[in-house]
């Protein structure tokens, strides 16, 4: 089945009667945005996936409770403060955020979703985020995409947002999305935040597996420096403005608005991987003739998130061995005296043995902006790509001085 979408400006706003918004209240800093708003005009489906660290923010507690309702109309973000660990204050926090946005947009309490990120353990500034929240609610607008995807960064370099449109039984559908993420990127649900919305009609039931769908072919195959999150999450509105037949059940319309999801989920997660902090590079690495999917995603996963290979990357060294390495410590089953490894288009390996190889030529390649590694286990016919970056020095000069 071909699978075609046209382009879209406007991030979270793009797709019909979805609102954004984007405001500086000074949660850590003067006069950066950092309060984020998205609203839905009308009741939409709702669907979200968490990090599964252990330890979770306030917030990511909140919004697990209320997605399982399956509907929500508004997304309150705050940047600067993670709102974790700060006990049953936290949670109060979290949910007086949303009853500030419920009462400003005069919607039921239950129908906001929050989310929070930047440093672990700091009491939240209340008394700036509340009237930021209604700051935000004031500057509520179908222009206002790119100023909520700002809101929402801590030490990314550039906010991250795409959007793109599909025809679903003749109704044109759009779907948008906005996220941050540039350390501590190592998801496994899915700090990294991501928001998506819709202008489709779908079952919340149907609405939560196309979601998990594309998490798992996008930000769980991604990797910046190996830790998880606490306030990882990816939400998904889905208000049915576009008028097409609500898709209740796997059928065309079903594979096709899962793969522009996915699709979506796919960018902003490059994206995410691209601008890992202090990166130069981005990653790609795919495994390919893998005797099971899950055997392809933890050798592309391994490699990814090897700190030999990423030092490897910046350094641009073809050193090989490093990546057949990591896939044999990855758990996928395969036959090391099989695999074939590309750097680019250049051949280094032969069923796990070296290949002479132009090293300048090679080096060159690892020169680029982005960097592809291709790995063929030749053990059956499942692939996987991941996504990563280098690993630089400038990553250990951000997060040696995060908190302060």
């Amino acid at each position: 089945m071909a699978r075609t979408w046209e382009e879209k400006s406007g991030g979270v706003t793009a797709p019909q009667g979805f609102l954004a918004a984007g405001v500086a209240a000074g949660v850590k800093y003067k006069g950066r945005r950092d309060i984020a708003l998205i609203f839905s005009e009308v009741p939409a489906r709702a669907a979200g996936v968490f990090t599964t660290n252990l330890v979770k923010g306030a917030p990511v507690l909140v919004t697990m409770e209320r997605i399982s309702r399956g509907r929500a109309r508004a997304v309150v973000v705050n940047s600067g403060n993670a709102n974790t660990c700060n006990g049953e204050q936290g949670i109060r926090d979290a949910r007086a955020m949303a009853q500030e946005t419920a009462r400003v947009l005069n919607i039921p309490e239950e129908d906001v979703l929050v989310a929070s990120t930047g440093v672990i353990g700091q009491p939240m500034p209340m008394d700036r985020i509340l009237p930021g929240i209604a700051a935000a609610a004031r500057e509520l607008s179908s222009g206002g995409g790119a100023a909520a995807a700002e809101a929402i960064m801590t030490t990314d370099t550039e906010p991250k947002e795409t959007a793109l449109s599909i025809t679903l039984s003749g109704h044109t559908v759009t779907i948008g999305g906005m996220a941050k993420g540039s350390g501590m990127i190592h998801p496994s649900m899915a700090t990294m935040l991501c928001f998506i919305t819709t202008d489709a009609a779908v079952s919340a039931p149907c609405l939560q597996e196309m979601l998990r769908h594309a998490v798992d072919r996008s930000f769980n195959m991604i990797s910046v420096d190996g830790d998880t999150s606490t306030n990882d999450m990816v939400l998904v509105l889905a208000n049915g403005r576009a008028g097409n037949p609500e898709i209740t059940a796997e059928n065309e319309d079903y594979h096709l608005l899962r793969d522009a999801l996915t699709e979506v989920c796919t960018r902003l997660a490059r994206a995410v991987a691209r601008d890992g902090e202090g990166a130069t590079k981005l990653l790609e690495v795919k495994v390919i003739n893998a005797a099971s999917e899950k055997d392809a995603r933890l050798a592309a996963r391994a490699v990814v998130a090897s700190n030999l290979v990423k030092a490897a990357i910046y350094g641009q060294d073809a050193n090989w061995g490093r990546i057949i390495c990591a896939a044999g410590y990855s758990g996928a089953h395969f036959d090391p005296d099989r695999v074939d490894i590309y750097l680019g288009d250049i051949m280094v390996a032969r069923d796990g043995v070296a290949l002479p190889f132009d090293e300048e030529a090679a080096s060159s390649m690892l020169a680029g902006r982005e960097v592809r590694v291709l790995v063929d286990l030749k053990s059956g016919e499942y692939e996987a790509t991941a996504w990563g970056c280098d690993l630089t020095g400038e990553y250990v000069n951000i997060n040696a001085s995060y908190r302060t």
